[in-house]
């Protein structure tokens, strides 16, 4: 007579196994990628012709502020059929395509979390380019914000003491336990971190208010503003080499938001007098009315023989989740 049991012991483990599958198949999966890395889903033959070079324009564009070119974002291409496995975990994904109809789509969190995934659909050529060229800027600003909010997360695991900068600037700034003091005083702090090949800067100072008045050029007052603090704290190691915005490179100004309150944003290269030390900057000066004050947040990368980029990428995700 046959053994029953083995056979119920197959079937039962076999339950098992589709169970827990369909359990996984449910489960959220997390996006990844380097920041400031995008995937591009396009043929070779659209790739390598006008379109790729659209892309191209739009997408690895250099990025303002910096000494020297590197693309806004790393594009790594892969044809259609390989859409599928480790590539849709990008975080971003820019899907294109030639079909029937010409097509922009949002697809949030499509195949995992978090993730913006932007299809492209046009019946020609030149209709794909038309799309490209109406919508790249709202996708850029939605690939920013999403890098700069995952660089936060991956930056908040291991934050120092804000109670120390909250008391003292009121302002809750979520800064990297790898930084350390430089210079702490009552109205100045000066944060670097150091790297193998140079290092990054973060200064918190405030000003009265009345520092920008009205009937003045803000940008101009800036620049002065920004040259006097660094000529008062960021020295070499001669008296006279102090830090100053080196004009002779482009400066990038422009108005924003930051923690509720309205900001004015200067990039552009400093350098310190009397030496051969140079970087990028991003001056972040938020007025403050109900402090009466100005809260000046600046950003500053030392490192001459690697990119610069992420390090100040680095910075500004610091400085945006700055909150009042």
């Amino acid at each position: 007579m046959m053994n029953k049991k083995p056979i119920l012991f197959v079937f039962l483990s076999l339950l098992f196994f589709l169970s827990c599958s369909k359990k996984n198949d449910n489960l959220v999966r997390h996006s990844s990628g380097k920041i400031n890395s995008i995937s591009v889903v396009i043929d070779d033959n659209l790739w390598y012709g006008v379109i790729g070079d659209s892309i191209r324009n739009k997408f690895a564009r250099p990025v303002e502020g910096l000494p020297k070119e590197e693309p806004l974002f790393d594009i790594n291409q892969y044809p259609t059929h390989l859409m599928e496995g480790f590539m849709t975990k990008s975080r971003t994904i820019i899907v294109i395509k030639k079909t029937d109809q010409n097509v922009f789509e949002i697809k949030k969190d499509q195949y995992a979390t978090p993730q913006n995934v932007f299809h492209i659909s046009g019946k020609s050529v030149s209709a794909i380019l038309e799309i490209l060229e109406t919508h790249a800027p709202q996708i850029i600003q939605i690939i920013e914000k999403g890098e700069i909010i995952e660089h936060q997360r991956l930056l908040s695991d291991s934050i120092l003491n804000p109670k120390v900068i909250q008391k003292q600037f009121q302002v809750v700034l979520k800064v990297p336990n790898s930084y350390s003091y430089t210079i702490k005083k009552t109205d100045f702090v000066w944060l670097k971190k150091e790297c193998i090949s140079g290092s990054n800067s973060l200064l918190i100072s405030k000003l009265p208010l009345s520092s920008i008045k009205s009937n003045l050029n803000v940008f101009s007052r800036i620049l002065k503003l920004q040259d006097s603090i660094g000529g008062l704290y960021v020295k070499g190691t001669e008296p006279e080499s102090t830090m100053y915005i080196d004009q002779s490179y482009p400066i990038y100004f422009f108005k924003t938001k930051v923690g509720g309150k309205v900001a004015y944003v200067t990039k552009g290269t400093w350098r310190l007098k009397d030496s051969f030390m140079f970087g990028p900057f991003v001056n972040y000066m938020i007025l403050d009315a109900d402090k009466n004050r100005i809260l000046f947040l600046e950003g500053f990368s030392y490192s001459p023989s690697r990119d610069k980029r992420d390090f100040m990428h680095e910075l500004e995700s610091v400085i945006q989740g700055a909150k009042m």
